[in-house]
């Protein structure tokens, strides 16, 4: 590598965020970017360029991306065709049974590849993985030349009990790729070697219609930065919270789905853990979104499965994000019965909330802070200066007139009802999952999270919140932070007390070994390497599985065989610690192995963040803002211009070039040690 600097971005629905470390000093330097349409890499390269003048100098650069989630959520991959066991080309049509919408009788779904160009072939594997019929490869290459000559750009794989024994998948694979006129081949046996078929065929499926998008998006970025004089490592940010190398996330496409939130959610583990509080609740509101995590104990929960939309499954291990249409560019509008609404709508980076002046004229939540005064509309986030006037138009015409409020009470009303639904997505992750929320701190950040803090603690009764150093580019710090980290799974099928330790040890060396390649592969220097194993484990007769880590002993390529005792003692501690009792006389079984290899990349101290100025602190200014239901004449600050120790008493804003911080009457904020602002209530302990 030819120099020491890193480079984490982000890039959201509205900013592309930029943090740059120089691990020697420990400087750091903050950008924020519109989000460049259609093409990414436009503002991905802008952004760098403001604050990097040679990219000799850059050691890394990591990337927590939204094209893959961008093109799920809009319909815009790739065509693609699919190839499959005689009889099963419906199951991508026939998900689960279920439905749109719960309680009605209505609803369509139409799957990423039409009924046309999901083919079938002659094979058969039994689920024990028996070979009853082989594939016959003359149908698969015929199969292939038609889908090539309908304008196919990439193909999936996907015959029934693959995962059992993959010969018939990979031998159709090999029959493929020498037709095939590019790499976009995806089989499910390699995606996903795991039992529900229709799981793995829509993970493999959705993995094909990315891959030509997705691949061609990095190819662009890479090929760019190298032509500005990048050589060093260019890693992209997973949905499971960790990093891969270009070249995987290419050919895996769909583990980049949530890649950019999910960054966000490490970093916010980091910052709150450093400062001593492992609980904590995440709220990331960018321009476009909401998206809330719960952490406990310095962890983020993974879900082995989301939805991205409906019929839109994903299974690959992802941090458990909830998200919702709550963000600064979200929508206010008022339906046919009266009532406003916030989202899901959003107006984006082009054009943008109304104040920004590039032609929407419908009101955001954005909008409802400028003319409220909490955002100073001459020094807003991205620069330039903001059209209050129209703001308070569009408020008045759109929401004012039909509910009968004036500008300010229409502007507080929006804020009220974007409050709240932050405050139920809080609440879905925490009360609702048995989590008390006074045990737990609140991290905002994003560009707006931190302008409802104070409304998050009351709301919710949240113990304080923690607003990082530089919270509008939380998740591209957390790309910087972010460890190496590769996913692995198989299913085993079979009851505990028949589970064969050895060849589950034989499997769990084989994980490893390809895990342990894939950090050697990437480069780069790791503090340490570090192996997890989990098993998906159920009582005969359920359904839904729990997560039980599985204390295995790995010295170099050797792993000691666990017994049936080792998994029924390690099932029996984690189904009482989700559903807090056993069944007697229930018999368990093991469903899938899960292995994860962990490269861990050096932290930087994030002490070298901490404001270096001293003595006393005096308001740059004053201006009447809009809290707590009405104005008050609240002092201005720059916020990163305040020393360690520094108590501000509300009401007050604290300004920064990536966010705004309200501190309303009843709050106390204090600057910590490592820079961070603690809000607490007035005479809370």
């Amino acid at each position: 590598m030819s120099g020491s600097i890193m480079i984490g971005v982000d890039v959201g629905g509205t900013f592309t965020d930029i943090f740059v470390l120089d691990p020697t000093t420990g400087k750091a330097e903050v950008a924020k970017v519109p989000t460049s349409r259609p093409d990414q890499s436009a503002g991905f390269l802008a952004g760098i360029g403001q604050r990097v003048a040679d990219l000799g100098t850059v050691a890394t650069v990591v990337h927590g991306t939204t094209a893959g989630t961008n093109a799920l959520l809009e319909r815009k991959g790739a065509r693609i065709g699919v190839i499959t066991t005689q009889g099963f080309r419906d199951v991508l049509e026939m998900r689960r049974r279920d439905r749109p919408r719960t309680w009605g009788l209505r609803g369509d779904f139409t799957p990423v590849v039409s009924r046309d160009l999901r083919l079938e072939v002659p094979e058969r594997t039994l689920a024990d993985g028996t070979i009853h019929t082989a594939v016959d490869l003359d149908a698969v290459r015929a199969a292939a030349r038609t889908l090539i000559d309908q304008g196919c750009l990439a193909v999936a794989v996907l015959f029934v009990n693959s995962y059992a024994n993959p010969a018939n998948e990979q031998a159709a694979v090999a029959a493929l790729r020498e037709v095939w006129p590019n790499p976009h081949v995806a089989s499910s046996s390699e995606i996903l070697p795991e039992i529900r078929e229709f799981e793995r065929f829509s993970t493999t499926a959705l993995n094909a219609y990315l891959q030509p998008e997705v691949s061609g998006y990095l190819g662009r970025l890479e090929t760019a930065l190298k032509g500005q004089g990048f050589g060093g490592e260019f890693l992209i940010v997973q949905s499971n919270g960790g990093v891969m190398a270009v070249d995987t996330a290419c050919r895996l496409p769909v583990r980049t789905a949530l890649s950019g939130p999910a960054a966000g959610v490490i970093a916010a583990a980091y910052i709150a853990q450093t400062a001593g509080f492992p609980d904590i609740i995440t709220g990331d509101m960018g321009g476009t979104s909401f998206d809330v995590a719960l952490i406990a104990g310095g962890q983020a929960a993974l879900a082995a499965q989301t939805s991205i939309d409906f019929g839109m499954v994903v299974r690959v291990p992802m941090i458990e994000i909830t998200t919702i249409g709550a963000g600064g560019g979200s929508i206010a509008w008022v339906d046919k019965g009266g009532l406003l609404n916030i989202g899901p709508e959003s107006a984006g980076s082009d054009p943008g909330p109304v104040a920004y002046g590039r032609g929407n004229t419908r009101p955001t939540v954005t909008d409802a802070n400028i003319v409220l005064g909490r955002i100073d509309p001459d020094r807003p986030i991205g620069g330039g200066k903001l059209d209050v006037a129209a703001a308070r138009t569009a408020i008045d015409t759109h929401i004012g007139a039909p509910l009968g409020l004036a500008t300010e009470a229409a502007a507080e009303a929006i804020i009220r009802v974007a409050n709240s639904r932050m405050a139920g997505a809080i609440r879905l992750v925490s009360i609702e999952r048995g989590h008390d929320p006074k045990h737990f701190a609140f991290m905002p950040f994003g560009g707006g999270g931190a302008l409802h803090a104070g409304a998050m603690l009351a709301e919710v009764g949240l113990s304080r919140a923690i607003v990082p150093r530089y919270p509008g580019v939380t998740s591209a710090m957390g790309c910087v932070i972010a460890d190496m980290r590769a996913d692995f799974v198989q299913t085993v099928n079979t009851l505990t007390s028949a589970a064969d330790g050895t060849a589950m040890a034989a499997l769990i060396a084989d994980h490893v070994a390809q895990g342990q390649a894939m950090l050697d592969a990437a480069g780069g220097a790791f503090a340490a390497r570090v192996v997890t194993v989990e098993l998906d484990m159920a009582y005969v007769g359920q359904t839904h599985t729990v997560s039980v880590p599985l204390p295995v002993t790995i010295t170099g390529n050797t792993v000691t065989p666990p017994t049936p005792q080792d998994i029924a003692v390690a099932f029996d501690a984690a189904y009482l610690r989700v559903y807090s009792r056993l069944l007697p006389g229930g018999v368990s079984r093991v469903l899938n192995l899960r292995t994860a290899v962990i490269g861990e990349r050096p932290k930087f101290d994030l002490a070298t963040l901490a404001p270096t100025t001293t003595g006393p602190v005096t308001p740059r200014t004053t201006r009447r803002v809009h809290m707590g239901g009405d104005w008050c004449e609240a002092a201005i600050y720059d916020r990163l211009a305040l020393p360690i120790g520094t108590r501000i008493d509300g009401p007050a804003v604290l300004e920064q070039p990536d966010t705004t911080i309200l501190v309303e009457p009843g709050l106390t904020g204090m600057v910590d040690s490592y820079g961070n602002v603690i809000l607490t209530r007035t005479g809370a302990a």
